[in-house]
């Protein structure tokens, strides 16, 4: 009895404790909405913050609360938009694919360099070093930090800078936030103009640096039907809202510097 006894009043207070907990667990329950996990299985799961939240699942807290809208979701496009909505028991606006695009024509064939680097293999490493190896201080350094983010392969190192496929991009903007020259923009998937070049410098201080450079020679925007072109701190940019790619903005171009985008 002296050894059942301690058995015994052990058993009691864990069994006492286990109700406890329990009726604790039921009492003070928050309630789960079953949404926001039916919501986070149909996001692609890509985390890339374009949304505007800290991943899928903060999208779909936020969307199941109200809080967002379904359709900012542009690695999912229009199917997840509409999944989304279904659960939610909205309708979602139509989602405009975007992609990135590397604005650098920066090619070794167009750049001067400046000086050899030797160190690690990132371009926010190289960055600290006077901007980094070419003459442009506003280009390409292309070490591929944009290439490492990306998940979707969409991304490659060609000739001493970057490439988008904007056939395998689906907008995710990780290579956007990794760039340490802040050249990749996301643009609609849709033909426009686009001015392949970030360079501020005068006319003679980025010819001097590359031969694809824009110099805000002004051609572009006088030639442009639509108003859709202009020259700020010399350099051009297209309003893709006005451009109607007529092109003339590309043929009058004498760098070469504008492209037209598929």
């Amino acid at each position: 009895m002296s050894i059942l006894s301690p058995v015994l009043i052990v058993a009691f207070i864990g069994i006492l404790a286990g109700l406890l907990l329990s009726m604790a667990s039921v009492l003070m329950a928050v309630p789960k909405d079953e949404r926001v996990e039916q919501l986070t299985e149909i996001l692609p799961g890509a985390n890339c913050g374009a949304c505007g939240y800290s991943g899928c699942a903060g999208y779909a807290e936020a969307l199941a609360k109200g809080k967002a809208q379904p359709g900012l979701c542009t690695v999912g496009g229009n199917d997840v938009a509409q999944r989304c909505a279904a659960i939610l028991g909205v309708e979602a606006d139509d989602v405009t694919p975007k992609a990135a695009v590397v604005q650098c024509l920066g090619i070794c064939d167009n750049v001067a360099v400046k000086m050899n680097y030797e160190g690690f293999s990132s371009c926010a490493a190289a960055a600290q070093l006077y901007g980094g190896m070419n003459a442009c201080r506003f280009g390409c350094i292309g070490l591929g930090d944009c290439a490492k983010e990306c998940a979707y392969h969409a991304i490659e190192l060609c000739n001493g800078i970057a490439i988008v496929d904007r056939n395998l991009c689906v907008g995710c903007g990780k290579c956007a936030k990794a760039c340490p020259k802040q050249i990749i923009a996301l643009t609609e998937k849709t033909e426009a103009a686009q001015v392949m070049c970030s360079n501020h410098d005068k006319g003679a201080v980025t010819r001097n640096a590359c031969k694809a450079g824009c110099i805000g020679c002004m051609k572009c925007q006088k030639v442009c039907p639509m108003g859709a072109v202009t020259v700020e701190n010399f350099l051009a940019k297209v309003n893709r809202e006005l451009c109607i790619n007529c092109l003339k903005c590309v043929e009058q171009c004498p760098t070469g510097a504008i492209h037209q985008m598929l």
